[in-house]
C-alpha cells in the first residue's frame, strides 16, 4: 500500500504524513517505509531528520499495522492511537534527505487497550533508530 492507500490505515496527515507504504504486515510483525524529504516536518537545519521525527515515523508506522488489522476485521476507518511511554529510544543515526526507511514492528503485549510494539529503523540495512512504546488505541 502506498500513497493514497496509505491514507486509509492511519490517521495522520500532512504536513505530518511520516509513512508512505506499508510494505508487508504478517502476524505480530510488519515493514513501514518513508523517503525522507527535504520539506518533511521533522527536516532540522543540517538536513538530517530529526530524533522526534524518528519516533513519530515508528509511531505512525505501528498505526499502519494497528489500520491495517482493524480494516481487514471490518473498520471502515483506522483506530486513532496515542503515544502513552516511550521507552528505551536509542538514536545510532539521523537519516539524510533522500534516504529510504525501512521500518520494523513488532507487536507485543495488549492490555485494556494498551498494546506494547518495538520497532526499528533502518536505511540500507543500518540501523538508525531502535525503541519500545507503549501505545493506547481508542475503541
Amino acid at each position: 500500500m502506498k500513497g493514497e492507500d496509505i491514507k486509509r490505515l492511519i490517521p495522520q496527515r500532512d504536513p505530518i504524513l511520516m509513512v508512505d507504504k506499508l510494505l508487508e504486515a504478517d502476524g505480530e510483525k510488519a515493514l513501514t517505509s518513508l523517503i525522507v524529504r527535504s520539506d518533511n516536518y521533522f527536516i532540522g537545519e543540517d538536513g538530517k531528520l530529526e530524533e522526534s521525527g524518528l519516533i513519530e515515523h515508528i509511531a505512525q508506522s505501528a498505526s499502519a499495522f494497528a489500520g491495517y488489522m482493524a480494516i481487514g476485521k471490518g473498520a471502515t476507518e483506522p483506530p486513532v492511537g496515542y503515544i502513552g511511554e516511550i521507552r528505551k529510544f536509542s538514536c545510532y543515526h539521523r537519516p539524510r534527505v533522500g534516504d529510504e526507511l525501512v521500518t520494523t514492528i513488532t507487536i507485543g503485549a495488549e492490555v485494556s487497550g494498551v498494546t506494547s510494539i518495538s520497532g526499528e529503523s533502518r536505511v540500507q540495512g543500518e540501523l538508525m533508530a531502535e525503541t519500545q512504546m507503549k501505545i493506547y488505541i481508542r475503541p
